[in-house]
């Protein structure tokens, strides 16, 4: 089940997006976090195969400036909220119409701000989020644009190393990703009574990185709170939520 095929989706302002498939079945769309890939969220750990072994096709889109997707110099190319637009892109190119919708960190706060506006999946799972993360996302960016800044002198006791170390094991193209930061927009608290549809909200329990993932679930008309093991680094590595997230889109 390891064998999966990729496509180029061609997003709304022409830039090339990478689309990982893995399975038949039901569709659900998944988006990995910042610095990350769709290889390292939910391919390398099993996450995916768990999914199509349920009987899930799973769409794993790399987004802007990460993994394989393009990852464009020009600041033109990021406008505020492109993230959103970017998912709004893949949803219409691959036709998906009764889908399910699931993101880990900065993918969990893009399929929420997708779905204020104007995707309807049937269920979805935000992942590594809390309620400031969605709310607050200004002093979030700005940890990560600081640690871009001052990449190469970077020690091991700095607040920023861990974020610095995951950079480079994972190529990042830092000029692309300082300004994708500047792109993503902060959700509005009231907004969120738009997100209408059975929600999961399935963090780390040594997870606070994004705030509060109790607050968030309390916060969204139609949510249940899902603890798995590990850190924000760390859950994303534990079986534990493949199968938190294969028994939410499982249930009738």
């Amino acid at each position: 089940m390891s064998d999966h095929q990729t496509e180029t989706i061609t997003s709304f302002d022409g830039t090339p997006l990478a689309v990982h498939r893995l399975g038949e079945g039901r569709p659900v769309l998944l988006l990995h976090g910042l610095f990350s890939s769709a290889q390292m969220n939910w391919l390398r750990f099993g996450h995916a195969a768990l999914l199509a072994e349920a009987g899930f096709e799973c769409l794993m889109p790399d987004l802007r400036a990460h993994g394989e997707s393009a990852a464009p110099h020009d600041p033109a190319s990021y406008p505020q909220g492109v993230l959103t637009q970017d998912l709004a892109a893949v949803v219409a190119g691959l036709e998906l119409g009764d889908y399910d919708l699931v993101g880990f960190s900065l993918g969990a706060r893009t399929v929420a701000s997708g779905v204020i506006a104007g995707l309807s999946p049937r269920r979805l799972a935000l992942c590594g989020m809390g309620l400031e993360g969605l709310s607050g996302w200004e002093r979030r960016s700005a940890f990560f644009i600081d640690a871009i800044d001052r990449f190469d002198e970077v020690e091991r006791e700095d607040a920023a190393f861990m974020a610095v170390a995951f950079m480079k094991q994972m190529k990042v193209d830092r000029v692309a990703a300082r300004l994708l930061l500047q792109a993503v927009d902060d959700i509005a608290l009231a907004d969120l009574a738009q997100i209408t549809m059975p929600t999961a909200v399935i963090c780390g329990d040594k997870d606070g990185d994004n705030g509060s993932s109790e607050k968030l679930a309390e916060a969204l008309p139609d949510a249940r709170h899902v603890t798995i093991p590990g850190t924000h680094m760390s859950s994303v590595t534990e079986a534990e939520l493949g199968i938190a997230i294969r028994n939410f889109l499982n249930e009738n």
